[in-house]
């Protein structure tokens, strides 16, 4: 192994509350109608690429619409962020700080431009990671950004660290194990190794 890539949502940290309420808030600022989704509903599109989100919190506009409220919606979304961050699941700080000293860290997500960086600012982790890439840079699934980012940075035995069956099958598709947060926002089948909280990983990788 010569790299660890995380995800971010249900592996590093909780945001479902203040992005249901950075969406609720934007949704009826475009629509003009109450918006009330919760954060347990909003929960189960993480890890969705934008382009299906958008369809979901506005399943009443045309494609364009779509694409147009949903770029104000996503910026808007990590502004929100800034001062109402979500919640860094115990132990991340402490165990990236270790594991950065021995390999380098990335992260990889399906989420917009600006996500990430807004997320390893305000949770004080950007100093552990080396590099990053996210649907909203490339408008490619993660399984494609995987085997990008391991390009670019010339990584040739990477593992990833998720949460949902969409990361493991995004990493069957780019060739690379997966770690499974158990403790996140979503089940996976058959993965190659689990932790149910996140320092477990040093147990498993050093």
């Amino acid at each position: 192994m010569d790299a660890i890539i995380f995800d971010i949502d249900g592996t590093l940290w909780d945001s479902r509350i203040p992005v249901a309420h950075s969406w609720n808030r934007s949704i009826e600022k475009y629509t003009g109608k109450p918006s009330t989704f919760t954060p347990e509903y909003l929960g189960r599109y993480f890890g969705q690429t934008m382009d299906v989100i958008v369809s979901v919190l506005l399943p009443d506009k045309s494609p364009e619409e779509r694409e147009k409220y949903g770029e104000l919606i996503f910026q808007e979304e990590n502004e929100w962020l800034e001062h109402e961050p979500g919640l860094v699941y115990p132990g991340v700080e402490e165990t990236m700080e270790r594991l950065s000293k021995r390999w380098p860290l990335y992260v990889v997500s399906n989420c917009q431009s600006g996500y990430i960086e807004t997320m390893l600012r305000v949770s004080g982790l950007g100093r552990f990671v080396s590099g990053t890439l996210c649907y909203g840079d490339t408008n490619e699934g993660k399984g494609r950004n995987l085997v990008t980012l391991s390009n670019r940075y010339g990584l040739k035995d990477p593992v990833y660290v998720g949460d949902t069956q969409g990361d493991a099958d995004a990493c069957a598709e780019a060739g690379m194990p997966m770690i499974y947060a158990a403790y996140g926002l979503g089940e996976v089948k058959h993965p190659w190794k689990q932790i149910n909280a996140f320092p477990e990983l040093l147990d498993i990788l050093e």
